[in-house]
């Protein structure tokens, strides 16, 4: 959604001189808020893509009778009690000063995830929280639960997500809130389980949240988000976003237009 930054900026400008220039948040804020929103779903999205990853790899110790502190390369994973009946289960990712991972991200501090049983079996409950996690240079808090909910009629897993108290603090000490609910399926890469850079999904719900001026925010999709994890975009759906009192602008990443005050624009990829 990065890229679709710039040429928001300038269509809200021109259609909020347009329409009112009295407008009580500016377009510049408004392009403010949504640039930290891109940034805090991107990082939750990624809590939620590395916690399946880490409960993944957890099972595969297990099977295995691997030791419990396991590290080829990347982080420390700990899993306790480590055996294959035994729950709830915790397991941590201990990414210790910082660990350069595939997307590029630098990752450090503790995250923990305690897990009632195995990723993929139904009704199972997945608990993130965080030590002094960073991703990059912004340090992230909150907890991320996910629930399985068994297959749908195309056999793809769902899972229900919830993020409450989410906030990112940013290297300057700004602060920004985040709530999700929503649903995630996953409709590729779920036969190579230890390889998460396959995988992509489908995310439907809302978001929420305040950015770090103090402008709320909120997010509905119309139509399920199509995420793809590497290289990491998204390459269809609806999304209908709310920031203060601009309403109802729709972001389409399926035709790669954006719909401001019932007017539609080009975008380009």
């Amino acid at each position: 959604m990065r890229k679709f930054i710039a040429p928001l900026l300038a269509i809200l400008v021109m259609a909020c001189e347009e329409s009112d220039p009295k407008t009580e948040v500016n377009s510049a804020e408004a392009i403010e808020a949504l640039t930290e929103y891109v940034t805090i779903n991107k990082v939750f999205q990624d809590v939620g893509n590395n916690s399946g990853d880490a409960v993944l790899s957890a099972e595969t110790s297990a099977a295995s009778s691997k030791a419990s502190n396991t590290k080829v390369v990347g982080p420390v994973i700990t899993v306790t009690p480590l055996d294959l009946t035994t729950f709830p289960k915790t397991i941590t990712i201990n990414y210790q000063s910082g660990v350069l991972c595939k997307d590029g991200i630098t990752r450090k501090g503790i995250v923990t995830i305690v897990s009632t049983d195995w990723y993929g079996k139904k009704d199972s409950k997945h608990t993130t929280t965080f030590d002094n996690y960073y991703e990059g240079d912004f340090k992230i808090e909150g907890t991320h639960l996910a629930k399985n909910l068994g297959k749908n009629e195309d056999g793809k897993l769902v899972y229900s997500v919830t993020i409450e108290n989410g906030k990112i603090t940013t290297k300057t000490g700004a602060t920004i809130n985040y709530t999700e609910n929503s649903t995630r399926t996953w409709v590729a890469g779920a036969n190579t389980p230890l390889n998460i850079w396959d995988d992509a999904y489908l995310l439907n719900g809302t978001q929420s949240g305040t950015s770090s001026k103090n402008i709320d925010y909120t997010l509905t999709i119309d139509e399920p988000l199509h995420f793809v994890l590497l290289p990491r975009s998204i390459t269809s759906g609806i999304l209908n976003i709310d920031v203060a009192n601009i309403k109802d602008i729709k972001l389409n990443y399926t035709n790669a237009t954006i719909t401001i005050f019932g007017v539609t624009y080009p975008l380009y990829k």
